[in-house]
């Protein structure tokens, strides 16, 4: 028998959570086969089979937590453990003793049967024999009837008489006042992933002392440049010519000259990066990810774009590793390709600069005392760790950014 061991998965990630088992017990595995998908709290990891054979046993079902070394199937090298049928594993079981009579034998035998019936996932027959608690009286909302851990967990045992009853506990009661009789509700468990962005937003709003400043583009000349440029660049780099290569460019421009917004607070030191991973933040089915792009200041505009839209894509398709997610210095927000007009973007922890994007919009802008003009405006906030930032610096640096993209001809000088 071959134990399946949840790997080390990174340095930062000791525990993940099943989101499904790709084979059943009964199936034939062979060695690099897909055995289970795993939701880690930046990424899900499909895990691979180590050795051929029978996947014998599962010790864990989907949703349940699991911690990196620990056991979570069987796999039989040997493939017998095909040989037993279920019918068998009853009769096996329900072996009566010497002692008993053909009647009570009849009767033990028909119990074991009945228990089995029951459909229960490995966890809950588990829990289910640890505390003693009859399978047959458990009660469950799946829709196929199937008795799932949680369903064990949420079961107590009926008061026996002359027993006095446990009293009711106050936070449970007033959850279920919260609820209206008769209206309807569905309870749907947040994933992993979504768990973790809960957490750690919460987290940085609490040790970390935000603060957001606002500035505003004019994008028209970076729109001429896209509008004269866009068809030769495609040509040539076969990737289109968009607003997050502009951006990027400014943001490292601005770093340089304001490192702090480039650094990390450890413990009672200021971590002073003299790199530049920018990370972009991607909306994913899973929720939203930040994919860093590696060395932002050595990259041209087509390459920028490029690694954009492939870390795009891979969030898309559920296919980014840890790799490209750890590490970022700085990041970058962009709401307005959801209609976001203005918002404070919250922080990346340990990172403690993030710049939002907001969405293009015509507004009158006065040219001079004279002249009014309808200009493509765009407001940019920055949200920062007041702990190591000051407020100047912090708009001294979003006016840069400011100056940098009203002239994007001086990126080109950026190297």
């Amino acid at each position: 028998m071959v134990e399946i061991k949840v790997p080390e998965l990174a340095e930062s990630i000791m525990e993940g959570t099943i989101a499904q088992w790709l084979k059943q017990p009964g199936d034939t595995v062979e060695k690099g086969d897909y055995l289970i998908e795993l939701e880690t709290d930046k990424v899900n990891v499909e895990l691979t089979a180590e050795y051929s054979g029978v996947l014998k046993e599962l010790f864990k079902e989907s949703g349940d937590t699991v911690e990196v070394g620990e056991t979570i199937g069987v796999i039989d090298e040997s493939g017998e453990a095909l040989a037993s049928t279920p019918e068998q594993s009853k009769t096996e079981q329900a072996e009566p003793t010497a002692a008993e009579t053909p009647a009570q034998q009849n009767d033990v035998v028909k119990e074991e049967v009945k228990k089995q019936a029951v459909i229960a996932s490995p966890a809950a027959r588990k829990l289910a024999r640890e505390r003693g608690i009859d399978l047959q009286n458990v009660q469950t909302i799946d829709p196929l009837g199937r008795v799932r851990k949680q369903d064990v967990e949420a079961y107590t045992k009926p008061v026996q008489s002359g027993q006095a009853k446990p009293a009711a506990k106050a936070p449970e009661q007033s959850a279920v006042q919260l609820e209206q009789p008769g209206k309807p509700v569905e309870r749907v468990k947040m994933s992993r992933r979504r768990q973790t962005i809960a957490n750690r937003l919460v987290e940085v709003q609490q040790t970390a002392a935000m603060l957001t400043t606002f500035n505003e583009v004019d994008m028209t000349a970076i729109m001429e440049v896209r509008k004269r440029r866009k068809d030769k660049f495609y040509e040539q780099h076969n990737v289109r010519l968009g607003f997050m290569s502009f951006f990027t460019k400014a943001v490292v421009s601005a770093l340089k000259q304001f490192p702090l917004l480039n650094a990390e607070i450890q413990g009672n030191e200021l971590v002073l990066k003299k790199f530049y991973d920018v990370g972009i933040a991607v909306s994913a089915p899973e929720g939203l990810v930040v994919p860093v792009v590696r060395d932002a200041d050595r990259l041209n505009f087509a390459s920028i774009e490029g690694e954009i839209l492939n870390l795009a894509t891979k969030a898309r398709d559920n296919k980014l590793s840890l790799s490209d997610l750890q590490g970022g210095t700085f990041t970058i927000t962009n709401g307005g390709v959801f209609g976001s007009l203005l918002s404070t973007p919250i922080l990346n922890g340990p990172q403690v600069g993030i710049l939002g994007m907001h969405k293009i919009q015509l507004r009158p802008v006065a040219i001079d005392e004279e002249t009014i003009e309808n200009r493509p405006m765009m407001y940019i906030a920055l949200s920062y760790d007041h702990r190591i930032v000051d407020g100047k610096e912090a708009v001294s640096f979003l006016a840069t950014v400011k100056e940098l993209l009203e002239d994007p001809e001086s990126l080109l000088l950026e190297g």
